[in-house]
């Protein structure tokens, strides 16, 4: 499979002419074509709906677009919830599933009526004291320890991760939250991040539905709400798998089938939390090259780095790059792709063939619209990028501006600069 950039060198030239590179472009006909995917993939589903990982992509021009679409948001911070609510999403269009969670963030929560996903049992008292009371409606997330598999692979070490309840806590704190007037139940997991391929979520769903009804069962739970998170990927390799979300919909159909519908739990509302599906291959950096630089290697230096996308530098994640306007030359030259950070592992590939590379020529780093810019910081005092929207029609709008120096010295103390 050839990965392909959604605009052209002639549009990203006139984009250029008014906001320098580097900065992260967003393809709203792609956002819109993978929400309506999605629930076209679970509209067996009457309950289903998707709550957009905010902290893929945490901005309101895009969260605008998803809420159009029908998604709700997947919150995990204060801010989050903010945003949110700046966009109009509130009450059970927002699911709040965090961890650690300060008091002032679940006093928040509750006062925009958004359905709680708690992580740990103690959060149970901790949210009651936080809020005056406990909503009607709660999540809670479970670890099932051990390893996750799926197809006979693993996929994941959940006896390794931070997150959610035990089966005994789960138990015993859905009883605790019954006796205090709870009166509708969720259950939540995350196994797998960017799973490759069609077997995650109807493996996780599985583990999920039979866990709805041993609930019923033993503790008398009745679970209206099964939240299979996010976790399906994207192919950021020309040659990764693409997950068939229309298959992965009717196979999480069959699960659901045998498993709640044979304990005559047919009602029971499906929720997703997909933020790398939804955005990943809808967002590119852009940027420009700078520099070559040959010693023992060849380097192209580009004015990114790994303040606007962190995955390759903390991940060894890869991420395809187009030479835009040189899509049709052969790829004779190898680099490494850096930037400037005074970290040697500010790059953004290694050992990559491309076309030969000069001054001023424009790269295109593919698959950067989920935990791209959201994953931004400021290190060396680099000044995080603009975000631009390319409107369905071809039209740009910029949904938001390049840091500048008084930005990055706001919070400091008055000095002269």
């Amino acid at each position: 499979m050839r990965k392909k950039p959604f605009t052209d060198i002639e549009t990203l030239q006139r984009i250029i002419k008014d906001h320098p590179t580097p900065f992260h472009i967003y393809d709203e006909r792609g956002i819109r074509r993978k929400a309506r995917m999605l629930y076209e993939a679970f509209a067996w589903n009457p309950g289903f709906k998707e709550y957009f990982a905010v902290k893929a992509t945490p901005n309101p021009a895009i969260m605008r677009i998803l809420k159009e679409e029908g998604c709700g948001m997947d919150c995990s911070s204060l801010t989050e919830l903010m945003l949110s609510r700046s966009v109009g999403v509130v009450g059970d269009g927002i699911m709040f599933s965090s961890n650690a969670t300060p008091a002032e963030e679940y006093r928040l929560a509750c006062e925009l009526g958004a359905t709680i996903n708690l992580d740990d049992i103690t959060h149970i008292d901790f949210l009651e004291a936080a809020c005056g009371g406990l909503p009607k409606t709660i999540f809670c997330r479970y670890n099932p320890g051990g390893t996750f598999t799926a197809s006979t692979h693993v996929m994941d070490i959940p006896g390794e991760a931070k997150y959610g309840f035990t089966k005994p806590q789960l138990l015993e704190g859905m009883a605790a939250l019954k006796s205090r007037g709870v009166e509708r139940f969720g259950v939540h997991a995350f196994l797998a991040s960017n799973a490759a391929g069609n077997d995650y979520y109807p493996a996780l769903a599985r583990l999920l539905f039979d866990l709805a009804v041993e609930l019923a069962r033993e503790a008398g739970i009745r679970v209206s709400f099964v939240n299979l998170s996010g976790g399906i990927g994207v192919p950021y390799r020309p040659d990764d798998p693409e997950p068939d979300i229309k298959a992965i919909g009717e196979a999480v159909r069959a699960e659901y089938d045998s498993a709640l519908g044979a304990a005559g739990m047919g009602d029971v509302a499906i929720c997703t939390e997909l933020g790398r599906f939804m955005l990943a291959d809808s967002g590119g950096l852009v940027t420009s090259a700078v520099h070559e630089k040959r010693i023992y290697k060849d380097y192209v230096c580009v004015d990114a780095c790994a303040c606007d996308l962190m995955r390759p530098a903390m991940y060894g994640a890869y991420h395809h790059i187009t030479a835009m306007g040189k899509e049709g030359e052969p790829c004779t030259r190898k680099y490494d792709v850096c930037g400037a950070l005074c970290e040697n592992n500010d790059k953004f590939a290694k050992d990559r063939m491309l076309p030969p590379i000069e001054r001023g020529d424009v790269l295109w780093i593919h698959d950067t619209g989920a935990h791209g810019h959201s994953m931004g910081y400021n290190y060396n005092g680099k000044l995080r990028s603009a975000e631009i929207l390319l409107r369905e029609d071809g039209s740009y709008k910029l949904i938001r501006r390049a840091e500048t120096p008084a930005d990055y010295f706001a919070t400091l103390e008055t000095l002269e600069l």
